[in-house]
């Protein structure tokens, strides 16, 4: 399937169906009361989420996109349907902007996110809308507004958290292949990988990262040189850049040193928050040189001549040796940026731990026996009676 990461597309939203002027009409009932309904609304365009798409090859070649119309209002109130609305299943990590503006209009980072893209315009009102005291008989209706029309650009960034970044045959595709099941295109001339690659390793039954693998890049690649540039937005979103090195180049001419300077003078060009990511410098194939006490002396010039004091590593994708430390190092890296922030507890919730000093009881006191209220005295029959409510009512006073 071909990689497409950017493309720009056309969503109509549907209109809102006119109102309807219509009057009630049966046997016996020669001049009914208004009874149109309302027109429906037009349906809506929406963007989802969809995990199991990894490229936008599907609007390459489908750039219009439109949704139904409500329908009209119809007599007897009924009141028309609205449209039927239109789903485009997007990649996640795509970011959708206005064409014109290049505003950001939404990004899709979940699976299942679904952001609406154009509305549909309000069904018209019927004459049934305008009835009231005054006026009996409305033949007033109103049509139904248009939908919303846009240009959108649509650009892919994968979500991965590790991002390979090297010159081209650096190894970057080997290593790929030797720490996850990615299976992409190898060989032995420059810019083999043509578009990204992900990668997902598997450190436990349920512990893994995604590693993403992008085309080399070159000197100049901030202007437009090589194929780089067109995929650096890739690793915009990643956790840590890896940065292989071919430690034991086949031309005598390279030095590794200033390749490294110079894809990290491309990177600051490009994106200066890209150039801040954290970088580990990742040495190579070392199994080209089978004596350790070269091997060590050739990895201590190179983290001596370029300063470095991030973490480094050694390993040789093709024999595997090595890719083990570095996988748990990025294991250990990432799941501590993934995990969830610790909030503080809500003080208002906290209860107090300080036990409150012991009360010694107090003595009951001794019990006395109430006195009976005396009775009132029966009033006489040449006495008068007052009744005296209860109640605050002032009917009863």
């Amino acid at each position: 399937m071909k990689f497409v990461d950017e493309v720009t597309i056309d969503v109509a939203a549907g209109n809102g169906g006119a109102g309807c002027a219509s009057f009630r009409r049966e046997k016996f009932i020669p001049f009914g009361g208004p009874d149109g309904g309302n027109g429906g609304r037009g349906g809506h365009v929406y963007a989802l989420g969809d995990r199991n798409l990894n490229t936008l090859v599907d609007f390459r070649y489908t750039r219009r996109h439109d949704a139904r119309n409500g329908e009209s209002g119809r007599g007897s109130d009924q009141f028309g349907a609205a449209g039927e609305d239109v789903v485009l299943r997007m990649p996640v990590g795509t970011i959708i902007r206005d064409a014109e503006t290049e505003e950001i209009i939404a990004e899709l980072l979940e699976h299942g996110e679904k952001i609406i893209l154009a509305k549909g315009g309000d069904g018209g009102f019927g004459n049934l809308h305008f009835k009231s005291s005054t006026n009996r008989a409305p033949r007033q209706k109103t049509p139904g507004w248009p939908g919303e029309i846009k240009a959108l650009k649509l650009e892919l960034r994968v979500l991965a958290d590790v991002g390979l970044l090297g010159m081209p045959n650096a190894g970057k595709s080997t290593l790929i292949t030797a720490i996850s099941n990615a299976r992409p295109k190898i060989a032995d001339y420059p810019f083999t990988t043509l578009h990204p690659n992900l990668g997902v390793v598997r450190v436990g039954p349920s512990q893994s990262f995604v590693v993403a693998d992008v085309p080399g890049l070159i000197e100049g690649a901030s202007e437009g040189a090589g194929l780089g540039h067109l995929f650096l937005r890739h690793l915009q979103r990643t956790r840590v850049l890896l940065h292989l090195v071919d430690a034991v180049p086949f031309d005598e001419a390279v030095d590794p040193v200033a390749e490294v300077r110079a894809i990290a003078k491309e990177l600051k060009k490009y994106d200066k928050a890209l150039y801040e990511k954290p970088r580990w410098l990742v040495l190579n194939k070392l199994d080209m040189l089978p004596d350790p006490v070269e091997r060590k002396a050739r990895v201590k010039d190179i983290v001596r001549r370029l300063r470095w004091k991030g973490p480094v590593f050694e390993l040789s994708a093709l024999t595997r040796e090595g890719c083990d430390p570095l996988v748990h190092a990025l294991y250990d890296h990432v799941s501590k940026l993934n995990a969830p922030p610790i909030e503080a507890p809500d003080v208002r919730f906290i209860e107090e731990t300080a036990e409150p000093a012991p009360v010694e009881a107090a003595a009951p006191a001794p019990r006395r026996r109430a006195k009976a209220a005396p009775k009132p005295a029966a009033p006489k029959d040449d006495d008068e009676v007052t009744f005296v409510p209860d109640s605050d009512d002032p009917r009863f006073r």
